[in-house]
């Protein structure tokens, strides 16, 4: 049931708005609600069909939900042309859409959890990336060595023992097996993916909770309250609830649902717990609203010995000129205006004779309702990449640290290949001391000119002209196709990661705003499209670069 609430006052207000908005909006802030979300849609959509009412419409949308990033960014949207006044307008526009980011808790936190879904998964697509094309270069390597040693064949035995735990360990493993062959510096990718692995559990628990919090009933409900979206999920979620933040949303709720009496007694036992100058503001506003304004000045006053909050001078004021203390009341207005001039204007926008556009409310900050929603939630999941704990990734890692570290300090007989012809030979088949990393055909055929007669010493250089010019083929599809790859290829692994990741990233990003949707109605398409146009411009970027690095033979 409490599933199909929110869908059955949707469809309510969707109807209710569509046959008279103005009288709708007007009904919505006599209940405290400053943000219309569904009516700002409507006229969004209104606006879309007739262009030539546009302007008004996306305005009153704006008027309707202050706070929705959505109407600022079709704001702008209508104002994109070439005249130097439009421009400038967008752009105030588009700031005001950012800035309403700070206002919303559901489109930041939205906003959030596509960044950290978006890192998390081009980090692990890197990765991936990285082993598919290391492993043209690199398998090879490593089978000439397991036909060498037994010794490496229980090596990788072991890894692929980890990896059914999880496939982020097949990874790790085949990213060890693929770093003995890497040069030094090279080597720290393989380190940076296993302290990946090693903050797991709290990585997992990071993305888990951006995913798990969207579909907590309870925090919808005290959003809805706080960023007055909404009274009456409010009042059928929270009656149960029993934490101090809870308890406090859902006694601004039954003020705005106009049961007084009920708000004063629940304020009432949250004093029990300790005082809270907010807790006194809106309990302050229930004896308001009874005509209780002696109590409501006690309240006040005892807000603004907690803490000088503006709302409080405001009320203060308001219930002295009900009192018909004129005097006392400007006295209270000034001072409301000296602690924060901009929320009091924004009081003044909606001030009327009605309880709840009389006096100002208190409600939670953006920071705690982040704070709430991060503490309350459970720990999250693991996306299904790993059928233990997390914490036995974390172990995993450590031991594959500490096996890396010793493989590197200890192989001395590792497998290379020819620089020139990328022959494969290692110290127990092959014997001879190489200058250049060169083997010694392609020794003899570029240096020892004279060990080899005319026709064969041109043959070989002929063969090494065509690999090197096929690989270099191929580094330039690679650079067309994701930037990074060529270097990859090219044995350069660190410049490589170091190209690809934001890529990824700014690729990935798009789908992850687009699974973490704001709410039912509304997109990022801000965000998707400035990350495509990044994305865009680090492939052109990546890929003059390393066309340039090819040309001058630096790959």
């Amino acid at each position: 049931m409490k599933r199909l609430l929110p869908a059955i006052l949707t469809i309510f207000l969707l109807a209710t708005a569509a046959y008279g908005a103005d009288d709708f909006y007007e009904s919505q802030l006599n209940s405290g609600i400053r943000n219309s979300d569904v009516s700002s849609y409507m006229l969004m959509e209104q606006a879309r069909a007739d262009n030539t009412q546009a302007g008004s419409l996306l305005k009153k949308a704006a008027q309707h939900s202050p706070d929705l990033p959505a109407v600022y960014f079709e704001l702008a949207k209508s104002k994109l042309s070439f005249r130097y006044s439009d421009m400038l307008q967008c752009i105030d526009y588009l700031i005001a859409g950012i800035n309403a980011y700070g206002r919303n808790f559901w489109w930041s936190f939205s906003l959030a959890g596509s960044a950290v879904l978006g890192l998390f998964f081009s980090f692990i697509g890197t990765f991936l990336f990285i082993v598919i094309i290391r492993s043209i270069q690199d398998f090879p390597l490593i089978s000439h060595e397991l036909v060498e040693s037994r010794q490496n064949a229980l090596l990788l035995l072991g890894f692929i023992v980890l990896s059914v735990f999880s496939p982020l360990l097949l990874l790790a493993g085949l990213l060890v097996l693929a770093g003995m062959y890497m040069s030094r510096l090279d080597r720290v990718v393989v380190y940076i993916y296993l302290v990946f692995l090693l903050a797991a559990p709290a990585v997992f628990s990071a993305a888990g909770k951006f995913v798990s919090v969207p579909s907590s009933g309870k925090i919808k409900a005290m959003v809805d309250v706080n960023e007055a979206k909404g009274n009456v999920y409010a009042l059928a979620s929270l009656k149960t609830a029993s934490d101090p933040a809870a308890v406090f949303s859902h006694g601004l709720a039954l003020k705005r649902a106009g049961l007084f009496d009920e708000s004063i007694k629940l304020y009432e036992g949250l004093m029990k717990s300790g005082q809270d100058a907010a807790s006194y503001v809106n309990m302050g506003n229930a004896y308001a609203g009874l005509s209780r304004y002696d109590d409501a000045i006690k309240s006040y006053q005892a807000a603004v010995n907690i803490r000088p909050l503006a709302s409080a001078y405001y009320n203060l004021s308001q219930v002295s000129r009900e009192m018909l203390n004129f005097e006392k009341g400007n006295e209270y207005f000034e001072k409301a205006v000296e602690v924060d001039r901009y929320a009091v204007m924004g009081y003044r926008t909606y001030s009327e004779r009605n309880p709840n556009r009389m006096f100002a409310d208190e409600t939670l900050e953006e920071a705690a309702l982040w704070n709430y929603a991060w503490n309350s939630s459970p720990a999250g999941t693991s996306f299904r990449m790993v059928i233990l704990p997390a914490w036995v990734l974390s172990a995993a890692s450590l031991l594959m640290m500490a096996a890396f570290y010793l493989m590197n300090r200890h192989a001395k007989n590792k497998a290379y290949r020819c620089r020139r012809c990328q022959a494969i030979f290692c110290p127990q088949c092959e014997k001879h001391i190489m200058w250049g990393q060169m083997c010694p055909q392609c020794f003899r055929s570029l240096i020892k000119l004279e060990e080899l007669e005319t026709r064969e010493r041109v043959a070989r250089l002929l063969s090494i002209y065509d690999h090197q010019k096929r690989r270099r083929d191929i580094m330039k599809w690679l650079s067309f196709i994701l930037p990074g790859a060529s270097q990859v290829y090219g044995g350069k692994i660190l410049i490589g990661f170091v190209l690809m990741w934001p890529f990824m990233f700014f690729v990935l990003l798009p789908a992850a705003a687009c699974i973490m949707r704001p709410d039912p109605y509304g997109s990022h398409w801000l965000v998707i499209v400035l990350s495509l146009i990044v994305a865009a411009g680090l492939l052109v970027v990546s890929n003059i670069f390393t066309r340039q690095r090819i040309s001058k033979g630096w790959l």
